[in-house]
């Protein structure tokens, strides 16, 4: 391992604003995938800084920044916020002037008031801003209540000041199935479509797929984000990339299964089933999917349905779900409006401050487009709770298990309404890997540490709320977010960015309150250069983590003999970045790459890595006994499940691209127009299109869940089923 520090650029770091950078949570240097010690360059480091509002531009603004920060803690009474474990006692620091008297209590959740008790700890008085201010400590009891309290603190001569407090769990309990360990399928939901589809699988789909995996046996279905897109105009097709992380994509409501459809008069029921005739046939086809026709006719029926009305039942229904939605929901909404309204054009400046007059006024302007997009997510959620009970009622052990995307696009509606708790002129990404040698720019804005403690993690707390709110687990995409970040500074290449550190107790634990609430398992994507104390971390917090069977090696890279992967984990064959395992096993992830010019190695070492790796796990199959001497294609994906079901991990996943033999991968991570990433709709390795109704009668896929279920010990009960 090469131990001399590698600059990023010739511009290295002086002492003074390495200590600010630390200060803050950026990161000066880092390991990179090779093993080699990387310095970050002070250009890198200045521009992260002022996304922070961190004046470092020069030395002497650096030095008075620095004084600052070390003098921030001490300028308020209290914390911003403060994120505890329950079970442990905690200090509680407040900051007043030298002598003053001080009285802190908890206001709990329940209405309930619990005094604390000052701790026997005497800290130096420092001057802060002209005023000799003194440190107090109070003690939090060990036996606080999980949820969202207040703490309280009376200062004499000064007042009151208040801040948030979040108890929450120590450890979540593994999950609660029938059976030691659960099995499951995963899938895109919009590549899945029935006959029924409107050109994209939706939730009427997944209501029918938890239904006949639950038959065969499954816990869980794990499906992509369903995040939000625009409204109008070019809608982005990754999952990944949406325009809040909230809220849910209406592309997904099944027009017909709104009650109020089966009222329709004749004409408004013709207008309906005229615009699903416009796309329907494209659930036949195997050309990309089109996102945008698809939502075009389906904004048209919904918008005939909505101005049908509801009857007094549903409308008070609706307002509940409002008046629980909050803020939140309404500037959502406002936000989808003003997009409508202002489609292809530059929004007028005034409107970029959701907290100004201007916008106020356009919300009473645009109040009836406001009430269709606030339907619209009570719909979805109708939708999205239906299929959660037909989940549970199929004998799923966990149901829907939804997916959290790492970030939001720039110029959506998080962006907008939450403008203070994002950096500006900073996009989120990774470092050069193994896998993307390039380095990946996801263009997201990520969050400021410094403003989620300012607002009590309200964005991480509502969303997490949300995404729970019909799911029996949640499968955090690149969980090591909760962490740290490689912040990319705009204009800059995606190599030239740095680390920032979040807060992750707090991060976590308000991760795991939500999920506590909801009865969910929490799965992390902790895949790629992770330090072994964060998988040892969230495995301690109840955590699960997650294991590809491909980037599962030894240090030799051998394949990982199954009883070395880990227990608290989410076995799978593959990942939705790769192909799916016959693609994988054929090298399509190299020919691909190759024709895409993504590779930074020559082709013919490339492919020698991906022949040697094949090799080895096949030989690794054979020395189980799961595979003869010239296994087919379908007796290696089988054999590559039954595989990892011989690990300890207390969950597995089955790709369902692998149980049709589909042999597209369905991102290629380093494109944008190159490959069609997330379009490609479900289909065989002959590239016909599979629909939902085609799954029952699937031999390959009857014949992996049997293989699956065997190699569990659920063979009998296959049998009785």
């Amino acid at each position: 391992m090469t131990t001399t520090p590698v600059p990023a650029s010739p511009d290295v770091p002086g002492d003074e604003l390495r200590r600010l950078a630390e200060a803050y949570g950026v990161a000066t240097d880092f390991w990179d995938f090779t093993g080699t010690h990387r310095t970050v360059s002070a250009a890198t480091i200045r521009a992260v800084l002022a996304a922070l509002g961190v004046r470092a531009g020069t030395d002497a603004e650096a030095s008075a920044s620095l004084a600052d920060a070390e003098l921030a803690a001490w300028r308020s009474p209290l914390p911003p916020s403060m994120v505890v474990r329950a079970g442990r006692e905690n200090d509680v620091p407040v900051h007043l002037p030298d002598g003053a008297d001080v009285a802190v209590r908890v206001e709990l959740e329940d209405g309930g008031t619990r005094p604390l008790g000052q701790k026997d700890l005497w800290v130096q008085p420092r001057e802060v801003d002209g005023v000799l201010t003194g440190r107090a400590t109070f003690v939090l009891p060990a036996d606080l209540p999980l949820g969202w309290h207040e703490l309280v603190a009376e200062i004499g001569g000064v007042g009151e000041s208040r801040a948030p407090l979040a108890v929450t769990p120590d450890r979540l309990p593994e999950p609660a199935l029938a059976t030691e360990r659960g099995w499951g399928f995963m899938a895109q939901l919009y590549s899945v479509r029935s006959a029924g589809s409107w050109g994209v699988g939706d939730l009427a789909d997944l209501a029918e797929l938890t239904g006949f995996f639950g038959e065969l046996g499954a816990d869980f279905l794990l499906i992509n984000p369903l995040h939000a897109a625009e409204p109008t105009g070019h809608m982005t097709p990754s999952p990944y990339l949406p325009v809040t992380r909230r809220f849910v994509n209406p592309l997904y409501i099944r027009p017909e299964a709104i009650p109020e459809v089966a009222y329709l008069p004749g004409p408004q029921r013709a207008l309906v089933e005229w615009a699903a005739e416009e796309v329907r046939p494209a659930n036949a086809t195997n050309d990309p999917i089109d996102r945008d026709a698809a939502w075009e006719a389906k904004r048209r029926a919904l918008e005939v349905v909505f101005a049908a009305g509801r009857s007094r039942s549903r409308q008070r229904s609706l307002e509940r779900f409002r008046g629980e939605e909050g803020q939140g929901l309404e500037d959502f909404a406002l936000w989808c409006a003003l997009r409508e309204r202002y489609e292809g054009e530059q929004w007028p400046s005034e409107l970029t401050d959701v907290r100004s007059p201007f916008v106020a006024r356009a919300r009473r302007e645009l109040a009836d487009r406001v009430d269709f997009y606030v339907w619209l997510q009570w719909v979805a959620d109708e939708q999205l709770a239906n299929a959660q009970r037909v989940a549970r009622e199929s004998g799923m052990g966990l149901g829907v298990m939804h997916d959290l995307a790492v970030g939001v696009h720039p110029d959506g509606a998080d962006a907008w309404s939450l403008r203070e708790v994002f950096a500006h002129n900073i996009g989120v990404g990774a470092p050069p890997d193994m896998y993307n040698q390039q380095g990946q720019n996801w263009s997201q804005p990520p969050w400021r540490p410094d403003a989620l403690a300012r607002t009590a993690y309200a964005p991480l707390r509502e969303m997490a709320r949300t995404v729970l709110r019909h799911a029996g687990a949640v499968r955090v995409d690149h969980i090591l977010g909760l962490f740290r970040l490689w912040w990319i500074p705009n204009g800059m290449g995606a190599g030239e960015g740095t680390y920032v550190r979040y807060d992750h107790e707090a991060m976590v634990g308000v991760l795991l309150l939500e999920a506590a609430r909801a009865g969910a398992v929490v799965i992390g994507e902790d895949l790629g250069t992770v330090e072994p104390w964060v998988r040892d971390y969230l495995t301690s917090r109840g955590v699960l983590g997650t294991s590809v069977l491909w980037f599962e090696k030894d240090e030799r890279q051998q394949p990982l003999p199954p009883e070395a992967y880990r227990h608290l984990v989410l076995a799978t064959v593959d990942t939705h970045d790769l192909p799916p395992a016959a693609g994988y096993l054929a090298e399509e992830h190299v020919d691909l790459r190759e024709r895409l010019g993504l590779l930074t190695e020559p082709v013919a070492k490339v492919r020698l890595e991906a022949r040697t790796e094949r090799e080895r796990m096949v030989a690794r199959l054979r020395q189980h006994g799961l595979v003869g001497a010239d296994p087919t294609e379908r007796e290696l994906v089988e054999a590559l499940h039954a595989y990892i079901v011989r690990t300890p991990a207390v969950l597995l996943g089955v790709s369902l691209t692998d149980a049709v033999g589909e042999r597209r991968a369905q991102n290629q991570p380093g494109t944008d127009t190159e490959y069609p990433n997330w379009k490609l709709p479900l289909a065989d390795g002959a590239e016909q299109v599979v629909l939902v109704e085609d799954l029952p009668g699937s031999a390959r896929l009857l014949s992996l869940v049997a293989t699956v279920r065997a190699a569990l010990g659920e063979d009998d009960r296959l049998a009785q089923d």
